[in-house]
């Protein structure tokens, strides 16, 4: 791909660099850039100064550097002023690599299948490459200012750094088990580890998804039509299940590679090598249009098979993230296991060594937008829902955080769509793949309710109610949107449990076609996770309800100002904030109780710590990340 620049060349010295295969093309993808910008002034006044620069720009190649870096010193007189302008135009390649370009170190460690081979030296020896390649492209910077007597008072300074966009290690992808229907994806290599550069912003074609992901009755992925070349290969572990994601080259399809590396863990090398992956998912497909967007069960391969094709309007990291989510959620249904569109936290309580009082010492997330449940069998032959989280990052919006949380998060980051207006989206990380790989006891599931007003001498967490009616919420699903998805900011949507991904059902509640018969399994998973769960509810072990964030609350058509009065809030623009912070602090005291009860119901009143598992079900915007913001914030004593 002619826009992105993919470095495999091994150079230690400023000359070798110049000499390489990677300086030669991206000197050449700068000049193409930077003419086509030039051309767009050929109609102006400036046409003749315009064709002059042209005509320079052609004349640059990369032997002009190697000239200057490998020349006899000091240069004077013509040679001299040309050397300037030549080091002049090589120092705005710099800066623009630095920011526009998109850059990929590559090293191949087939060694990583030996056994033996220790994974954390490779992952060091690409750490090390990327950090070697940013100290080499400084020193040259250095040195080529330097000897064009540009270069007075010019030192490295700290913060100023040029590291790939990603560096990675790779095997052959001969080496993933895949069938033989696919085998052209075989001929891409697949990334086992990768070194990111993060505090990075990409601007992207769509900033919203406007097209739902639903099952297709073809398949969609074409393997006579498919050029390996054209892509990278990432293989994601998504909960008990292994995905392989193909990521077109092409700039608006590639700079979903660091976002999605920053949400999901890799697979175990031996998971894809030893035995076939569960699905396998393609963005930005060339030779696809809208009708081959989807996911195909693939039964004779027992495969998955999910595709996005290469348009600008599904340019968006939303179209990487929700569709491998949805891959996750078909094989959570056809395993038994229940997905939900959710966000989790494993809190740890401990008891007061004097009051025996209830506090909550530790948290940890488990999911933020999506995982599972699976039903355990226990000591004493009784079934309780476990909870499963997918992923180790968060793609949170940006519209509802402080700037105490987002100065949090600098530095660790990969953005998206930072100067949108809204919904400004980044990825960071926020958990550990120790904590979403393990299984935790549900003790609260609330449905998150984003635009229902709560006065403010009420909780915002009820759970004075039957599963029955709290069942009742989650399959309405209803929130005020945010506008991120086809529906207008402010109205309500509905989304059967939140739109696990795949929607089963609209908003009308009528079947989503093509999806009857895995609602018809999901039917059957519901029907015993809720038997279980009122026997826990009835017992003292469960709580389940309505947790109201009112972050929507402001933005929601039918709230009235007097209404908004009414609640305590006195400026709709703060309701987002005020709101999901009313809600941490009832969600705290909610916990503490569940401690409590929780102790009780255990028999063991000398019990000085205990797990309590919450799971806030909801969809985007519904406030989950915002009112764990809130908590965080009280329970840390800082200022938010």
């Amino acid at each position: 791909m002619e826009q992105i620049l993919e470095i495999r060349d091994g150079c230690t010295t400023p000359a070798q660099l110049l000499k390489s295969k990677a300086f030669a093309q991206y000197l050449d993808i700068y000049k193409k850039q930077f003419i086509k910008e030039l051309k767009n002034r050929e109609n102006t006044d400036l046409k003749d100064d315009v064709l002059h620069k042209i005509d320079y720009i052609n004349s640059i190649d990369a032997s002009t550097y190697i000239t200057i870096i490998e020349g006899d010193t000091p240069f004077s007189g013509d040679e001299l002023k040309a050397h300037r302008d030549s080091v002049k135009f090589i120092d705005g390649a710099f800066h623009h690599y630095r920011t526009k370009s998109y850059t990929r170190l590559v090293r191949l460690h087939n060694e990583i299948l030996e056994e033996g081979t220790d994974a954390e030296m490779i992952k060091d020896s690409v750490t090390l490459k990327a950090d070697k390649l940013s100290e080499l492209i400084l020193e040259t910077r250095r040195i080529l200012l330097i000897r064009a007597g540009l270069g007075d008072g010019v030192r490295r300074t700290k913060g100023l750094e040029c590291h790939p966009n990603v560096a990675v290690g790779e095997i052959s992808g001969h080496f993933v088990n895949l069938p033989g229907e696919y085998s052209s994806l075989s001929k891409v290599a697949m990334t086992t580890t990768a070194d990111m550069r993060t505090g990075v912003y990409y601007e992207t074609h769509a900033n919203k998804r406007e097209f739902p992901f639903y099952a297709l009755e073809h398949n969609p992925f074409k393997n006579d039509k498919f050029k390996a070349e054209d892509y990278v290969a990432i293989p994601f572990e998504v909960g008990a299940w292994n995905i392989l994601c193909y990521i077109h080259k092409s700039r608006g399809c590639v700079e979903m590679e660091p976002g999605l590396l920053n949400l999901f863990p890799f697979s175990n090398v031996k998971n894809i090598t030893d035995k076939q992956p569960d699905g396998v998912f393609i963005f930005g497909c060339p030779d696809s249009d809208m009708k081959d967007l989807g996911y195909y069960h693939d039964k004779k391969n027992n495969l998955l098979v999910g595709l996005i094709p290469n348009l600008d309007q599904c340019k968006y990291f939303g179209y990487g993230k929700k569709p491998i989510l949805t891959l996750h959620n078909v094989l959570c249904i056809m395993n038994d296991d229940l997905p939900l569109h959710c966000g989790c936290t494993r809190y740890v309580v401990k008891f007061d060594e004097k009051t025996n009082e209830p506090y909550i010492f530790d948290s940890f997330v488990k999911a933020d937008d999506m995982g599972r449940a699976k039903l355990i069998q226990n000591d004493d032959k009784s079934l309780s829902p476990y909870f499963y989280g997918t992923e180790t990052g968060a793609f949170a919006c940006l519209d509802g955080f402080s700037e105490h949380a987002k100065m949090q998060m600098e530095g660790r980051e990969i953005g998206y769509n930072k100067h949108s207006g809204t919904n400004a989206r980044q990825i960071v990380p926020v958990t550990e793949y120790s904590e979403i790989s393990t299984g935790s006891e549900l003790d609260i599931m609330l449905y998150l309710n984003n635009y229902e007003l709560i006065h403010p001498n009420k909780s915002c967490m009820n759970t004075n109610m039957t599963v029955d009616e709290a069942l009742g919420h989650f399959r309405s699903g209803a929130r005020v949107a945010a506008g991120s998805t086809q529906t207008k900011r402010g109205d309500v949507e509905i989304s059967y449990w939140a739109n696990p991904f795949p929607l089963l059902k609209e908003n009308d509640g009528s079947l989503v076609p093509n999806h009857e018969e895995l609602y018809g399994q999901f039917e059957k998973i519901e029907e015993k996770f809720l038997a279980n769960i009122k026997d826990r509810v009835g017992q003292g072990k469960m709580k389940i309800g309505v947790a109201h964030s009112m972050l929507m609350a402001g933005t929601y058509v039918k709230s009235t100002d007097d209404q908004l009065t009414d609640c305590g809030f006195n400026d709709r623009a703060m309701v987002e904030h005020e709101g999901p912070e009313r809600a941490a602090h009832d969600m705290i005291e909610l916990i503490k109780k569940a401690a409590i009860d929780k102790r009780t119901a255990l028999g063991d009143e000398t019990l000085k710590q205990l797990d309590i598992t919450v799971a806030t079900i909801g969809d985007s915007r519904t406030g989950k990340s915002e009112m764990a913001e809130k908590m965080e914030g009280v329970l840390n004593m800082s200022l938010i």
